[in-house]
């Protein structure tokens, strides 16, 4: 009777916690199942590359954890019910059945992530495009390539993603006109040479950048900000902010009013113990008190501590607790150019930054590692797994340990 753990999305943070729990734990006594509707890994932190035109490396999850014991199904989930504790799928084959397949778990992860938020401004949903998802990126970059020079193109938000969108957009169209639309001022949470270097850069790509604007309403043709002006915009890119999956807001877990679902410190869920949340989907304290943001420093060291969580409860170990906190906020500028703004514990920028292409080298190694601890689930892997303790699986009693 193996304990059955079930992984629900395989963006950075499921197919971290999957991996690490493949490390973790016995394969005689589990099984996992990663579930994810698409093939292979999609580097969310490169769709901006991706829809200025450049072409991603294949990650197939059929490669990527052969020989682990992880069993990938190719499905999309469709309901969560937490108290039968059993996950509702949608794959291309029951698509033409009577209805969804049903699998159960002992042991559920929860890592659906977020996807992109207009935040219902008119206008948005219809003519905005969004660089959070693969096929949001891939539509975009059909859109840019359709294009003829000295048409306008308007990135909406001033947070990373939108700095990214918006200077590699402008780096690999120099023959378009780039505006940048942001509520604040450029980089405002930036120390000041990250300021004065993401000006720099944005001058130098012919950029204009449009302060302290709201954008109201998005057209086919414009944006139309909050005091009344129009600014033209044959494509707009939408990055606001994320919204997250609205799946766990329609169960019975403790969720926060954004849909986001309540954890502890190991990323368990405060209202049922055998549901982990990691990523996007979950809210966490980090330093200080202050919420863990959406984003892929906060998910993985999540992912790290729940699986980790996971494997020590169910072997009967002490549970290990590993506080998250942050180091850096690293934003490419285009392939030649990056900043590395340093911050505290708790996310605030302090004086010391790196710039220019030494930051962007160093972006590089980010994204890489990233991509390198997904690819290789195993690395590393310990010379003695955990087995789970008897009452965990209604086996015969066995050693805690084993090679």
């Amino acid at each position: 009777m193996e304990h059955r753990i079930v992984v629900l999305g395989a963006g950075y943070t499921g197919a971290v916690a999957a991996g690490r729990l493949a490390r973790r734990l016995h394969r005689e006594d589990v099984s996992i199942t990663l579930v994810n509707p698409e093939p292979d890994f999609v580097e969310r932190v490169r769709l901006h590359q991706l829809a200025a035109g450049q072409d991603l490396r294949p990650r197939p999850f059929s490669e990527v954890f052969a020989g682990t014991g992880v069993e990938v199904k190719l499905a999309k989930v469709t309901a969560v019910d937490v108290d039968r504790k059993t996950v509702s799928l949608t794959t291309a084959a029951a698509a033409n059945a009577a209805g969804p397949q049903e699998l159960a778990y002992d042991t559920l992860v929860y890592a659906l992530g977020s996807g992109w938020n207009d935040g219902g401004v008119p206008g948005a949903a219809e003519h905005a495009h969004e660089v959070s998802s693969r096929p949001g990126a891939q539509r975009l970059r059909e859109r840019l390539a359709a294009l003829d020079a000295g048409r306008p193109v308007v990135v909406v938000g001033g947070g990373l993603t939108g700095l990214e969108a918006a200077t590699e957009i402008a780096e690999a169209r120099p023959d378009l006109d780039v505006a940048l639309a942001v509520r604040g001022g450029l980089g405002d949470w930036l120390s000041q040479k990250g300021r004065t270097h993401l000006r720099k850069v944005t001058d130098g790509l012919g950029i204009t950048v449009h302060e302290h604007t709201t954008v109201a309403a998005v057209g086919a043709d414009r944006v139309t900000t909050a005091d009344g002006r129009t600014v033209p915009a044959d494509v707009t890119v939408w990055t606001t902010g994320f919204a997250v999956h609205p799946i766990a807001r329609a169960t019975t877990l403790e969720v926060t009013d954004a849909g986001r679902i309540a954890v502890d410190a190991t990323m368990r869920s405060l209202s049922h113990p055998d549901v982990y949340a990691v990523g996007d989907a979950a809210t966490a304290t980090g330093p200080g008190g202050r919420p863990l943001r959406m984003s892929c420093a906060s998910g993985v060291p999540m992912a790290w501590q729940a699986a980790d969580a996971i494997a020590a409860r169910l072997a009967g170990t002490k549970v290990p607790t590993v506080p998250i906190r942050y180091f850096q906020q690293c934003i490419s500028l285009g392939r030649r150019e990056g900043l590395i703004q340093f911050v505290t514990a708790d996310d605030r920028a302090v004086d010391k930054a790196l710039t220019g292409r030494t930051a962007a080298l160093y972006k590089e190694l980010i994204c890489k590692g990233a991509a390198w601890g997904i690819t290789h689930p195993t690395a590393g892997m310990p010379g003695r797994r955990r087995r789970i303790a008897p009452q965990q699986t209604g086996t015969p009693a066995r050693a805690r340990t084993a090679a």
